[in-house]
């Protein structure tokens, strides 16, 4: 791959990583209630999963994706009801109570809680599998090996996602004295958790 194009690359991939979606709005939720090392985790879970994706994209998922409904429609269903899902559980923590806000920094979970959370969060987007099959060869160099270019294209994408969402979580973290209010915290998770309830219809409502 030649240096213009792989630069190019890099430069169309840092404002996807960037744009807000629901992996931002979980770093940012873990950032305001919880340690920069939940925050790491999710991150680190998030790129694991666009690691997944990007891998069965190359064995050809998302070429079925693009060109078989049914099993388009299959990868869609499970990804809005976990979005819807995660929604709703979201909403529902913004019930609890001043003690649990002021101990936020000792999360009541297992990391492999968010790690899990995340993980799913990013496997069970249809549309990712589809933008990795369809975004990828147009910067792939067919006169030379597939598989390196691919495994560089991959790993830089995994950074700068992971970089993305550190930042977006640590800016939540730096903030947490001025915003982490219980009235703030119990707003911010009613947003998020309809935020989320709203992706997964609209993925839901996607058609291929």
């Amino acid at each position: 791959m030649q240096l213009e194009t792989f630069l190019l690359y890099l430069f169309v991939s840092f404002f996807y990583v960037t744009s807000p979606g629901p992996a931002i709005l979980l770093a940012i939720r873990n950032g305001l209630t919880g340690k920069m090392s939940v925050v790491a985790t999710s991150s680190f879970a998030n790129i694991v999963g666009l690691f997944i994706l990007s891998v069965v994209s190359m064995l050809g998922l998302g070429a079925l994706l693009m060109t078989s409904s049914l099993v388009f429609t299959v990868f869609k269903a499970i990804g809005a009801i976990y979005l819807v899902y995660l929604g709703i559980k979201i909403f529902r923590s913004s019930r609890i109570g001043n003690s649990k806000v002021e101990e936020s920094e000792k999360p009541n979970k297992h990391y492999h809680h968010y790690f899990g959370e995340s993980l799913l969060l990013a496997i069970t987007n249809p549309k990712a599998i589809v933008f990795f099959a369809s975004f990828f060869p147009q910067f792939l160099d067919t006169n030379t090996p597939i598989a390196p270019q691919f495994f560089i294209m991959t790993l830089s994408f995994m950074a700068l996602s992971f970089g993305s969402l550190m930042f977006y979580g640590g800016a939540a973290k730096l903030m947490k004295q001025t915003l982490a209010k219980l009235a703030f915290i119990r707003w911010f998770n009613r947003v998020t958790g309809t935020l989320f309830v709203g992706l997964g219809i609209k993925l839901a409502l996607t058609q291929r």
